[in-house]
């Protein structure tokens, strides 16, 4: 996590001062169901609340005050007490570290994955509207990197929209799996604390209480967290990828936006570099880097060990604040796009109306020509395209065996390019509705 690849509505999630502050609010609320119970007194309750909510914490003093007890929790709890005076001792009835720590990390996570969620839908937005721009903008399409058969530009980012709807339901169903609080005390068992008490701090929290914890929350929930954030990641690294193939030099159908001023080499002047869609892909490969590390947390030894402590504290910020920055760079790199409809028509041209093969070849099968034959005979003549640079069309019109089957008009009829784009509205309905 640093300042060139991170924003700060997301870093402030993450300080210490906002984790010291959410600390307070857990004790803080389980002290008011405590008090509630009759475990300790009402104006004891009143009076944490009132003396934390006005306190800022000093984080300097906590960390001081850890370098002696070696213990995070212990070291804000004493602290606390220097806030608060001798109510104090009614905080943490009860309670053990990770019931703090856990439920402290899981409201976190939450208001993180609530940023991401309305990246998101900034990015969905700007694919939708590209996509509705771009629908009849026909292109090649490739596959191995070769010329397929022609789709449009907006089927391409349409495509992009609905793998980032599914990104998103992945997402909220992330949210809910990791929004849940556990105030169970050293094992999980309630032994010295009421289950009311956990119920009402998740309440409180806008999480729900784990139905079984043991010193921790299952890891599970945190594995399948960080998997999804690596499987958006992914996505985003897909889309990437895509335009910074568009933007060589060689293809030149899309270009990242290139600001007046803007240098794309110290060495080169002439250069307009896909430094963003680059940047984009290294991003993936960092928040798909927690997601080993996530599974690998799942297997504490018994109720709880602290294998996992140090992961998390580096993969959530960093992975959270990684994605939050990468998916509104890939939303800037989409509205900005530059698309250019010439090459993408003067690419699609480039070898003389091979991308219509297997229309010829379906027209042979239909004629009574053999799947072999046809193939046979097809295949030759586009050979003759990619070896001789001739045309397509010319070389099949001069091809006895072929002109013996079809009709001059049946063959030129099979070079109409609205054919393969007549089910665009279709694909466009089925995404957008």
């Amino acid at each position: 996590m640093i300042p060139r690849y991170s924003r700060s509505v997301m870093t402030d999630i993450w300080s210490p001062a906002s984790k010291f502050r959410i600390w307070f609010e857990i004790e803080a609320h389980a002290c008011d169901a405590l008090a509630e119970l009759g475990v300790i007194p009402a104006d004891a309750a009143k009076t944490i609340w009132e003396k934390g909510n006005a306190a800022t914490f000093d984080v300097d003093r906590i960390d001081e005050i850890e370098r002696e007890t070696k213990h995070d929790v212990i070291a804000f709890l004493t602290h606390l007490a220097e806030i608060v005076g001798p109510d104090a001792r009614f905080v943490h009835q009860g309670m053990t570290s990770s019931d703090v720590l856990d439920t402290c990390f899981n409201v976190q996570l939450v208001k993180a994955t609530d940023l991401l969620l309305d990246d998101m839908d900034k990015l969905l937005v700007a694919l939708k509207t590209r996509a509705l721009e771009h629908k009849d903008t026909v292109t090649i399409g490739r596959s191995h990197g070769i010329h397929a058969e022609p789709t449009t530009f907006g089927v391409k980012l349409a495509q992009a929209y609905a793998e980032f709807e599914r990104c998103k339901a992945r997402l909220l169903q992330a949210r809910e799996e990791i929004a849940t609080c556990a105030i169970s005390g050293a094992v999980g068992t309630f032994a010295n604390i009421d289950p009311a008490v956990e119920e009402h701090v998740a309440r409180a929290m806008g999480l729900k209480a784990e139905p079984v914890s043991t010193q921790v929350i299952p890891r599970d929930r945190h594995a399948m967290y960080f998997v999804t954030l690596g499987v958006i990641a992914s996505s985003i690294e897909r889309l990437s990828t895509e335009i910074r193939h568009l933007q060589r030099t060689e293809v030149l159908e899309a270009e990242e936006y290139f600001a007046p001023g803007q240098k794309g080499s110290s060495a080169m002047p002439h250069k307009r570099n896909p430094i963003l869609t680059e940047n984009l892909t290294g991003l993936a490969r960092i928040v798909r880097m927690a997601s080993v590390p996530a599974m690998e947390n799942v297997a504490l030894w018994h109720e709880r060990d602290i294998s996992h402590s140090s992961v998390e504290r580096m993969i959530g910020p960093d992975t959270t604040v990684t994605l939050d920055f990468a998916l509104n760079r890939l939303t800037g790199v989409i509205e900005k796009l530059l698309v250019y409809p010439e090459n993408m028509d003067r690419n699609m041209n480039k070898f003389r109306g091979l991308i219509h093969s297997q229309r010829v070849l379906l027209a042979l099968t239909q004629a009574g020509c053999s799947r072999e034959d046809s193939y046979r005979l097809v295949q030759r003549n586009a050979m003759k395209v990619w070896e001789q640079d001739k045309d397509f069309l010319t070389e099949l019109l001069a091809d006895q065996e072929v002109m013996a089957a079809l009709s001059e008009q049946e063959l030129r009829e099979k070079f109409d390019i609205g054919y393969h784009t007549k089910h665009v509205d279709t694909i466009f309905k089925r995404v957008f509705g």
